[in-house]
């Protein structure tokens, strides 16, 4: 996989809201499973599926600790991509209620 197919990865998997959730919960550090799924308001299962999607596509570590799993942040960077992506969902939503303004 060359760089821009890995990006195009990376970006999938952090283009879904539940998925921008979990990643801004995992901001103040790794959480259990039992700990993010009722933070996001999702049942397990669910939950478990974007955190696997989310750990092949590199963005996220996994520890087990006994019958626990953890997950946290490989790479911080991830955040600034949500903090940008958060900007341009800003400026496109003052544009757009600037037209129905006129």
């Amino acid at each position: 996989m060359n760089t821009l197919e890995y990006s195009a990865e990376v970006l999938k998997a952090i283009s879904q809201p539940t998925r921008l959730r979990i990643i801004e919960l995992l901001r103040d550090g790794e959480h259990c499973v039992c700990e993010i799924f009722p933070a996001i308001g999702h049942e397990q299962s669910n939950t478990s599926r974007h955190l696997q999607m989310m750990l092949k596509s590199g963005i996220l570590n996994q520890r087990k600790d006994g019958l626990k799993i953890y997950y946290s942040l490989r790479h911080p960077e991830v955040l600034e991509i949500v903090r940008l992506a958060g900007l341009i969902a800003g400026h496109e939503a003052t544009q757009r209620a600037a037209l129905f303004t006129r």
